[in-house]
């Protein structure tokens, strides 16, 4: 089978750790391990999301002395690209010796005229306390929302429309090679009308929207979404809160989910399979293998009988 795999920049740095090099050098060891069983048997494509640290280096940017302004958004994803697909890439060159590993930097193809850049809604960068959000929101300009307890900034997030080197993952794919690509889902660029060039924008690309874009364009058998949670949760942060266990891209969306967090992977997920015919799951970064083999996570299929509330997973608000 081709995998599609998408890891959640939460899984890389998890709510509330330091952005600390060897930290999620750890962690992406971590991930690569996971991801290690997969490989043995399939063809894996391999994206990430890149949030916490574009947030990160937005930062440094933004109060480096040395800059007369800090560097646009999609610089900085092509640096998080660069950082990332290095360590995922030589994770897995170790944990699955004698396998090609192909790591490309990549852009995506968004609108100029997409609604999005009206209304930020996706998260970067770490979490603050509501007074500390404010005072910077009010400093530089940011837009802030409340993730969870926390607040954090948010930047526009257009919808993908193509991955740009789409034919080259392919070749990549199809000569063996695990590709790590898209990261942070992939640099956001428009193309002019008038000269067909390309040039990037400020904003960041929802990455699960991505993985389901370029799992449909690659042919991907399934499309895995992994985070730092084990399961879509119905009825999230109330006494009724469960994990769903098998549903259909029609039963979820009749569901309300955050658009900050588990909304986009949920509208990812039901895309990929509404498009393909195919199988999506969303869940924890521990569990690739089983969320396949339908065992683990939410998994979404064409034509599961009913959504099933997990009753022996029950998630307490947080």
């Amino acid at each position: 089978m081709r995998i599609l795999v998408a890891l959640g920049g939460n899984a890389l740095l998890r709510r509330g750790e330091r952005p600390d090099a060897d930290l999620q050098q750890v962690n992406v060891v971590a991930a690569a391990e996971a991801i290690a069983e997969l490989t043995t048997e399939h063809e894996v494509v391999l994206t990430h999301g890149n949030g916490p640290q574009v947030g990160m280096l937005a930062l440094e940017s933004a109060a480096d002395p040395a800059l007369t302004r800090p560097y646009p958004l999609d610089v900085l994803g092509a640096q998080t690209q660069g950082m990332i697909g290095y360590l995922l890439g030589q994770a897995l060159q170790n944990v699955v010796p004698g396998r090609p590993v192909a790591t490309l930097m990549t852009q995506t193809l968004v609108s100029v005229a997409d609604p999005a850049f009206a209304a930020p809604t996706k998260f970067v960068g770490p979490v603050y306390p509501q007074e500390r959000a404010a005072a910077l929101a009010a400093e530089r300009g940011w837009a802030v929302r409340r993730d969870g307890p926390n607040w954090r900034r948010v930047v526009p997030s257009p919808r993908p429309q193509r991955v740009v080197e789409t034919r080259v993952i392919r070749t990549l794919v199809e000569s063996g090679a695990i590709v790590v690509c898209a990261g942070g889902g992939g640099v956001p660029v428009v193309r002019d009308e008038h000269t067909g060039r390309l040039r990037g924008v400020e904003a960041v690309v929802d990455k699960d929207q991505t993985a389901a874009l370029l799992a449909e364009a690659l042919d991907a058998d399934a499309l895995l979404l992994l985070t730092d949670v084990p399961a879509v949760v119905d009825h999230y942060g109330t006494p009724q809160a469960a994990a769903i266990r098998e549903t259909t891209p029609a039963q979820l969306r009749a569901r309300q989910f955050p658009a900050g967090s588990m909304g986009p992977k949920v509208d990812a997920a039901c895309r990929f399979v509404e498009l393909t015919g195919n199988v999506a799951a969303i869940g924890s970064l521990g569990s690739p293998a089983a969320m396949l083999r339908g065992t683990e996570g939410t998994v979404i299929r064409p034509g599961a009988k009913a959504a099933h509330p997990r009753p022996e997973v029950t998630l307490s608000p947080s």
